[in-house]
């Protein structure tokens, strides 16, 4: 059976210039923290969204504020090792070699040599990459600024 690409299938919406504007000022406006978010249905009827759905439709509309699309999936999406190189821009060998150190937790399908990964490790692993990134380019700078002789 082929399998078509989970990140194809996962809706994608990019920002135009209205929703970018209209993004900016849900992100200014809901920026005290105490905002709460009132949907309006098609029969005039009113849902206040709790708080964990607030966060979701604040970063996605942090995120067209600046331009960028926003794809959704759900963290338990199962990804092929193709489809994590596409997220983390790496190749798929670089991703096989990080899936065999157990960098990134994976699964064997039965009776198969194939893998899966999961969203919620892959977003896991980016995370810990970016802060040591983070914390690798402050140790450069504070040696930079001790000017050390080399």
């Amino acid at each position: 059976m082929v399998r078509s690409s989970v990140l194809g299938r996962a809706p994608r919406v990019e920002p135009g210039v209205e929703d970018r504007l209209m993004a900016e000022r849900v992100v200014n406006g809901a920026a005290d923290g105490g905002s709460r978010l009132v949907l309006r249905l098609s029969d005039d009827s009113e849902v206040t969204l709790p708080e964990s759905l607030v966060k979701i439709l604040l970063a996605s509309a942090n995120e067209f504020s600046e331009g960028h699309a926003v794809t959704v999936l759900a963290s338990d999406t199962s990804l092929t090792p193709t489809e994590v190189g596409e997220l983390l821009g790496l190749s798929r060998p670089f991703v096989s070699r990080l899936l065999d150190a157990g960098d990134i937790p994976s699964e064997r399908l039965p009776g198969s040599r194939h893998r899966v990964v999961r969203l919620a490790d892959v977003l896991e692993f980016q995370e810990r990459r970016d802060k040591r990134r983070t914390g690798r380019r402050r140790i450069a700078e504070e040696v930079e600024s001790a000017e050390f002789p080399y």
